[in-house]
């Protein structure tokens, strides 16, 4: 099976690899889909270098077909369609023996920490597979792992129908959490620099406001009857952003750190003291957050296509991420791993 193996110069190979036969308890794969996503293109940049063995399989966003199952293996079996929740967590830590495995301290996260996706046959372990709905198109199903995490920060956030949410950043993932957030009933605002995706924005029902050319605050209140948002979810990860966020947030309001922040930043706690504010930070996803994710898509409440912005073969990957890496423009791109 062919495999795109990512090498430390950051290019990628393209290499005929042995498929992995699964042992008790896994479940090999033959992957159809799986889209690029952020953390794969710093890994490409070269952010992550400690963390990841070269050469190395990474990729996450799949979809596929189960092939083989391993001994006592009985939640799924060779046809079905799934897709893999890629947190294998070690079940010892204090986060696991509170029942929060997605935030392991010894977390292995499949296709960074050890082999992922952009392969033709992938052998994981069977308790992290989701099993598809009939009739729920693969490509579309690739965005099941994104769809997720922004399941979770709208259920962290403790969204409701009729309140007003601003999302602070328009990638991928700040346009699903407004996906999800309007299709739970609230009224959406996202906030984002690039043109083309507060155009694509307003295409899906979402208003837009353009942080360098308009007041934020004052156009969240008038689009809210005078008043500020009940939840503000931090996706950009920018300081102008971090630093307007609490300012955005009304009375008792909920703002949700969804952004990576390596480094600190620039907070105004002066609101958070002032409006009774809370914090929540958020960070990938639980079992629950995928099950309503693949909901999400099976009944049709959320469409991701108008997200995909490229599809690329397994063998022209590196095309593909070079394509993200120079256009700002660039949403989504799917990688076909079939064949």
């Amino acid at each position: 099976m062919p495999a795109a193996l990512l090498q430390a110069d950051k290019s990628f190979q393209i290499q005929d690899t042995e498929s992995i036969a699964p042992a008790e308890g896994q479940v090999r794969l033959e992957v159809a889909f799986c889209g690029v996503c952020g953390t794969d293109l710093h890994i490409f940049k070269g952010h992550m270098d400690r963390r990841v063995a070269f050469p190395e399989v990474i990729g996450h966003e799949a979809s596929a077909t189960v092939a083989e199952v391993g001994p006592g293996v009985t939640s799924v079996e060779p046809g079905d369609a799934v897709v893999v929740r890629p947190l294998d967590a070690c079940g010892d830590c204090a986060a696991c023996r509170k029942g929060f495995g997605h935030v392991c301290t010894n977390l292995n996260f499949i296709g960074i920490d050890s082999p992922g996706a952009f392969q033709g046959s992938w052998t994981v372990p069977a308790g992290l597979v989701h099993e598809l709905p009939g009739g729920l198109d693969l490509k579309m199903a690739a965005f099941v792992e994104p769809l997720a995490v922004a399941c979770h920060d709208v259920r962290m956030a403790g969204l409701r129908a009729g309140e007003a949410a601003v999302v602070l950043g328009g990638g991928p993932i700040g346009m699903l959490i407004a996906m999800v957030a309007r299709a739970t009933g609230a009224e959406v605002i996202l906030s984002e620099v690039n043109p083309k995706r507060l155009e694509l924005a307003r295409t899906l029902g979402v208003a837009g406001v353009n942080p360098v050319s308009e007041d934020v605050p004052a156009f969240v209140k008038e689009h809210n009857g005078g008043e500020l948002a009940d939840v503000v979810f931090e996706v950009s990860g920018a300081a102008p952003a971090i630093a307007q966020m609490t300012h955005l947030a009304c009375v008792r309001g909920r703002v949700v750190v969804v952004a990576i922040v390596p480094e600190p930043a620039k907070v105004d706690l002066f609101q958070v003291f002032w409006k009774e504010l809370k914090i929540i930070g958020t960070r990938v996803y639980e079992p629950q957050d995928y099950d309503r994710a693949i909901a999400m898509l099976a009944d049709g409440s959320i469409d991701p296509s108008p997200l995909v912005t490229g599809e690329y073969p397994l063998t022209r990957v590196d095309e593909a991420f070079d394509s993200l890496s120079n256009s700002p423009d660039h949403m989504k791109i799917l990688i076909d791993c079939r064949g």
